[in-house]
């Protein structure tokens, strides 16, 4: 799920960071930016909150004629950089992805006509969205700012996990509104909301909600609307098409005043008059369950109109989440590069439950978490790779508290799978293989989920027998997933071989020795699409021909998902000595890495594939989509592990900048920035399941991270520079590491892993 350039906030820090023990938050100044591609958000959060309350910058349909309408991609996330206007604010957004959802209670203020479409990017002055300027723009953690240039109102908001707080300070009018456009959203269409209900409770309190029918299909969201000042006067545009049956509520006048509206699109303004100056400051709080928690989650998080000490307590927050790893770097840029990754691993996966403990499950009851916080929005195929490992290195509570919620999921779950990609109460289905198993069973194996590990095991078996489910049955009975079951066959075996490598590791340790061999068996079906005739991956029918017509750089309709053969043949992370003995020996897999970054990939290959452009390749290695992203390490079971460290400092200097065309490739719900954390650390987890992390070459001149279970791990690099991307010598605690792997629970022990850098190769 790529989009090749993404917002990029950027946290400039002192260099003196390593020293700071706490206030981190007051060294920290953010740099607007998102790139054209942009699919993350500038706006207000805390980490990993519910409330997500950003710009949205234009009002892109997902389809044009009955079509696909392809530029919609770039607004994944609402806001791109480039855009001249501002549409609105609105509280729920995804960080990173390739497709979208969200877009919830967009909210704006205006003077003048009440104006309640959003109007063009063209003639912003057909309607309530209003030019801006960057000049006039901040981003900090937890606080956003801009000034509307329309009718020059300054909008501020800030955060608690449940709660956006917003404050808009107006000029003097007798006809200043705030606009709550229920009908808006992000990947939007006429058909996506299926009905909106807001009762007006008192002349400064509303409550409501918006059922809609998208990526995720049964998803509603509650409100709850505060206003700091009784608005005087209030009115209501349902925007239905005519519908057979209208009732009887035709003997109300439901546009103006009318407390109990509901419809399939509504849109509100409420007035206000306003001195010159004058602050009219609002809440909106979300809840999975009811409008009655919605309105409990305010009480709780946000009892007050004191909008600063909201920003204050948020960026507390931040400053906590970012104390986990203090660094001290080579320049400004890698610290700004560095906090900003630290920042987006921090957004997603988001808090999915009300004060009280109450969520809607995917059986869209209402259940209790007992014992763990629910989380939602899991983008599996991405996140297993890196992000859950980093999880587990320093946030392992949070983690088990999202297997937690996996596993609750699959408790609900009719089919009895575990996640796929799931938001908000629903699988959306997204991606390929089951990767919720990697995330549940290498948090089981290192000891960070505690719960019934038993019953997660089955629940892993029962995911991956799942036979209806995107060829599992052939795969099961062939070894493999045929070429005419799926267009992508291929990946599909790959990923699903090392899903089911990991079930064998659980099953091992539990000793369940039927499914250990059962599942270990399966682990090698990647080699059932290995064609030694070519040296590379490629799909094969029922019959086992392998296809004719077959183009080994063509990353569209090749039997892939977001790749080539060239970077999928080298998808078999937990089989790696069997992956390079199968394809000739070590000289063969260093021979054809170092082709793979150095070739020439041209854009005829890519230009169909959506998620793949040219910012994320290098050479033909697409470091922008995640099956790649394990590949450099490789070279470390060749006779050139230099070439590792050789190549990670490249893709590094690459693949990940400031300013608004930060990174390579979409973030993934902060997968692409925990592949930059671990490198930058200098190690990185090849095979999640597996204990050891493989060595690379650090970035950072050293670093401590604070584990959560008291210890601490320092880093400490020796003669580290732009030129000495080579370790000469690393070592745990005065010991030399023998090999060029370092496991899990050493760095849980706490030390010091020191690397000594040289500019030359240790050929």
């Amino acid at each position: 799920m790529k989009s090749k350039q993404l917002l990029y906030l950027g946290l400039f820090l002192f260099p003196n960071l390593l020293q700071a023990q706490s206030n981190l938050i007051q060294y920290v100044k953010p740099l607007i930016g998102t790139a054209r591609m942009g699919h993350t958000f500038p706006g207000a959060t805390v980490p990993f909150g519910a409330v997500q309350l950003s710009p949205d910058t234009d009002t892109i349909p997902y389809a044009m004629n009955g079509k696909y309408n392809g530029d919609v991609y770039k607004y994944c996330a609402g806001y791109q950089y480039d855009d001249p206007t501002i549409v609105g604010f609105s509280h729920t957004h995804f960080s990173g992805t390739g497709h979208s959802d969200l877009g919830d209670i967009l909210v704006m203020p205006t003077q003048g006509k009440v104006q309640l479409n959003p109007g063009t990017a063209e003639r912003p002055q057909d309607g309530y969205r209003s030019p801006y300027s960057h000049s006039n723009e901040v981003a900090e953690a937890n606080y956003y700012k801009v000034l509307l240039d329309k009718h020059q109102i300054k909008a501020e908001m800030t955060t608690t996990s449940r709660v956006g707080i917003h404050r808009y300070t107006f000029p003097k009018s007798d006809a200043s509104h705030l606009i709550l456009d229920l009908t808006a959203g992000i990947y939007n269409y006429e058909a996506k909301n299926v009905w909106t209900v807001v009762r007006v409770l008192n002349d400064s309190t509303i409550v409501g909600y918006r059922q809609t029918n998208g990526w995720a299909r049964t998803r509603t969201v509650y409100f709850a609307i505060k206003t700091s000042k009784a608005f005087k006067n209030y009115g209501a545009k349902y925007e239905d098409a005519k519908q057979v049956y209208a009732g009887f509520w035709r003997k109300f006048d439901q546009k103006n005043n009318f407390p109990d509206l509901a419809a399939h699109q509504i849109k509100m303004n409420l007035d206000f008059d306003t001195k010159d100056g004058e602050e009219v400051l609002m809440k909106v709080a979300l809840s999975p369950v009811s409008m009655k928690n919605a309105l409990a989650n305010m009480e709780h998080e946000a009892p007050d109109w004191n909008f600063e000490n909201y920003v204050k307590a948020g960026q507390k927050s931040w400053e906590q989440e970012l104390n986990k790893v203090q660094v001290d770097m080579l320049n400004k840029e890698d610290l700004i590069n560095f906090y900003t990754a630290m920042y987006h691993a921090s957004l997603m996966p988001t808090v999915y439950m009300d004060v009280n403990g109450e969520y809607k499950g995917l059986d869209q009851e209402v259940h209790q978490a007992k014992g763990f916080t629910n989380y939602t929005s899991f983008s599996l195929w991405d996140t297993f790779r890196a992000f859950h490992p980093l999880m587990n290195l320093i946030n392992p509570t949070r983690n088990a508290d999202m297997v937690s919620s996996m596993m609750a999921h699959y408790d609900q779950s009719v089919l009895k799978m575990l996640p796929i990609w799931s938001h908000y109460a629903n699988d959306n289905w997204c991606m390929s293989g089951y990767h919720s198993v990697s995330v549940v069973v290498d948090a089981i194996l290192k000891g960070v989920y505690k719960g019934d590990a038993e019953a997660a095991l089955a629940a892993c078996v029962q995911t991956a027998n799942a036979r209806k489910y995107e060829g599992i049955g052939s795969y099961i009975d062939l070894g493999y997933v045929p070429d005419e079951i799926s267009g992508t066959s291929v990946s599909n075996t790959l990923e699903y071989a090392y899903d089911d490598w990991c079930i064998a590791q659980l099953a091992k340790k539990l000793g369940k020795d039927d499914i250990y061999k059962d599942f270990i068996k399966r682990a090698s079906n990647w080699k059932n699409v290995y064609d030694h005739s070519i040296g590379f991956m490629r799909p094969k029918d029922a019959k086992g021909i392998f296809r004719s017509k077959f183009d080994a750089l063509e990353t569209h309709g090749q039997g892939f998902i977001e790749g080539n053969t060239w970077n999928y043949s080298l998808y078999v992370p937990h089989q790696p000595v069997a992956m390079m003995e199968m394809m000739g020996g070590p000289k063969k897999l260093e021979n054809y890495l170092d082709s793979l970054f150095t070739m020439e990939l041209p854009d005829k290959y890519f230009e169909h594939t959506e998620d793949i452009t040219r910012d994320g390749i290098i050479g033909n290695y697409v470091h922008g989509n995640e099956p790649s992203h394990h590949v450099a390490y490789l070279y470390n079971q060749t006779a050139s592990p230099w070439k590792t460290q050789a190549r990670v400092r490249q893709i590094i200097r690459n693949q990940y900048h400031n300013g608004h065309a930060g990174l390579g490739g979409n973030d993934d719900c902060g997968q692409m920035s925990a592949w930059y954390l671990f490198t930058a650390l200098g190690f990185y987890p090849v095979a999640p399941g597996d204990d050891a992390y493989w060595i690379g070459s650090p970035l950072v001149k050293s670093a401590k991270i604070n584990l959560e279970n008291g210890k601490t791990i320092t880093i400490d690099v020796k003669n580290q520079s732009e030129k000495n991307v080579y370790v000469k010598k690393v070592s745990l605690n005065g010991q030399p590491l023998a090999d060029l792997k370092l496991s899990y629970a050493a760095i849980m022990n706490g030390g010091v892993l020191q690397f000594e850098m040289t500019n030359k190769p240790g050929k």
